[in-house]
């Protein structure tokens, strides 16, 4: 708001020299809204299909989770990841090509494993596991190679910042009234603001298994996967064995539902931090600001069960780094505390941030130092602390929680557990996916024995790469002709657990922008573009949409 204000101070000052307004739109061909890896990855396209593209995001950092901590990439099979996706994790591999990028970890004494498939592959020369600032520049060089326009900082007027005549998106209004139109508008964000602002229906929450005739969605009392539950029984309350003490923090009141009925709730989310175990790069863990040991109270309580198996998810990334994810029933993940997020305000959005920080910074300090956490616990999570190398500019910690999903959007085509599962067939193909049926836990509540349970956590395997449609990738015709949707894709919440992973967003990114260059050139609605004629283009561009299509395109 203040450099908002000087801007307009100082031209008003100059209206002698000067007598544009102040807001004369920006105008390009294709419009992007988010900074995400999908966002970059469509704005590539567009360029390279020679047409010019805006990228107007909040964000001041490119990249959303891909730069953000999540470096050990959930690639499922990464034989069905093509095009610009593959080409990033092509870069990733040259990079770590060069011995003087490894300052903290002698090369030959990296553990070269991830995700099925080798972190660093000399067979195919592809990269899945990198560091933050890696993942960063790399996106920054894309940017920078294509000389694409990045207007960042810029937050959407979600109220009236939308103008839309007969169906189409003519611009978009910022906050800081600076004005963005195109021919078509790509939503690449997590949380699909423009897609909302733009009247296009969506969904938040988990829909009931009998919406879609599904088995893995809406509530799943009972169900226990992984290991990111209470495998033995766990007081809940503040005074073991009595309820009228009230329960400790971070298990809710409230029935958990009926089994496979909707609510309204999300799935967790948390920060991949990113830590380190080298004492010349390692921050140690402080104490944050509203620190409460009390908030961690029923992780000593895990503790006391026996449980030890806190570190397995210290997912190792080169350099002595890791990629640090929510393990076991009391961890990193928030549970419950973002139901809100989807929907809130820049100003609530920013609160529910803040808690989260809190709890994941106090999460590590509290196992770090208080002298009831077991010894071989604490002394272990005393080796640990944040890498100094990375985000600099917010004190180590990653600048992008992972919005593990938000609003998703409602088209003509929904995908759901059907298509991921392969039993039935996907029209109109423009990417695939392979990852697991997966949410994270999404509440923590009392069961009937009186002992505290987490529910919602699903990990169903998908027996072979999927196909995506690109009808879930389009608004329906009557609500928006000139938007494409490749991140919040009109899916249900368990297909979305296998569809939300960093490289199927690249993928639909590209698809998007493809499609979106497509449209302009035939001057047609998104909905109406000739498939064969998209088909033909993502195929010459290495998409991968079918299974033998690795075959076919491997050279």
């Amino acid at each position: 708001m203040k450099r908002l204000l000087t801007l307009l101070w100082f031209l008003a000052g100059c209206s002698f020299y000067f007598t544009c307004s102040p807001h004369q739109p920006y105008h390009a061909d294709i419009i992007i809204y988010g900074g995400t890896s999908s966002a970059v990855s469509a704005a590539v396209q567009a360029v390279r299909m020679d047409h010019s593209v805006i990228i107007v995001c909040p964000d001041v950092h490119l990249g959303g989770l891909t730069a953000g901590g999540l470096g050990w990439t959930d690639g499922g099979n990464t034989s069905a990841i093509g095009g610009l996706a593959r080409e990033f994790y092509g870069r990733v591999y040259e990079h770590y090509q060069n011995p003087e990028v490894w300052p903290w970890q002698d090369k030959n004494d990296y553990s070269n494993r991830g995700q099925g498939s080798k972190a660093l592959n000399d067979e195919d020369k592809t990269g899945w596991v990198f560091e933050p600032h890696v993942a960063e520049a790399i996106f920054e060089d894309f940017i920078n190679e294509y000389n694409i326009p990045v207007y960042r900082d810029e937050w959407l007027d979600r109220q009236s910042g939308v103008e839309k005549t007969e169906g189409r998106i003519g611009k978009m209004t910022m906050l800081s009234g600076k004005t963005f139109s195109g021919k078509i508008f790509i939503d690449a964000t997590y949380e699909g603001d423009l897609m909302a602002a733009a009247g296009v229906s969506y969904h938040v929450g988990r829909e009931a298994n009998s919406v879609y005739g599904e088995t893995w969605n809406g509530v799943q009392t009972g169900v226990l996967h992984h290991a990111h539950y209470f495998k033995s029984p766990v007081d809940p309350y503040i005074v073991s064995g009595d309820p009228s003490s009230g329960l400790l923090p971070r298990i809710s009141d409230e029935p958990p539902g009926e089994y496979g009925s909707g609510d309204h709730r999300v799935q967790a989310y948390c920060y991949r931090m990113c830590l380190t175990d080298h004492p010349n790069n390692r921050v140690p863990f402080e104490k944050p600001e509203g620190y409460d040991p009390l908030q961690y109270e029923l992780l000593l309580r895990v503790f006391d069960t026996g449980r030890r198996d806190y570190f397995q998810k210290f997912d190792p990334i080169p350099n002595r780094k890791t990629d640090t994810n929510n393990h076991g029933p009391f961890s990193t993940d928030n549970i419950g505390k973002n139901y809100d997020y989807p929907e809130a305000s820049y100003e609530h959005r920013a609160e529910i941030l803040k808690e989260h920080e809190i709890y994941q910074k106090g999460l590590m300090y509290f196992i770090a130092n208080d002298e009831r956490v077991p010894a071989e616990i604490q002394d272990e999570m005393k080796r640990w602390g944040l890498a100094r190398d990375e985000f600099l500019d917010n004190g180590h910690w990653p600048h992008q929680i992972y919005v593990r999903e938000a609003r998703r959007m409602i088209g003509d085509y929904v995908m759901t557990e059907h298509d991921v599962l392969g039993t039935r067939k996907v029209p109109h193909p423009v990417g695939m996916g392979s990852y697991t049926l997966d949410s994270h836990n999404v509440q923590r509540y009392v069961k009937m024995d009186g002992y505290v349970q987490n529910e919602g956590d699903i990990g169903v395997k998908v027996p072979e790469p999927y196909q995506i449609s690109y009808n879930s990738l389009t608004p329906k015709k009557e609500e928006c002709q000139n938007l494409l949707v490749p991140v919040c894709v009109s899916c249900s919440h368990i297909a979305f657990g296998s569809i939300r992973m960093e490289p199927v967003f690249m993928i639909l990114g590209q698809s998007a922008a493809t499609a979106a260059v497509l449209a302009i050139e035939a001057e047609c609605a998104v909905q109406d573009v000739e498939y064969d004629v998209l088909k033909e283009k993502l195929l010459i561009d290495k998409q991968r949409l079918a299974s033998k299509s690795f075959f076919e395109l491997t050279e």
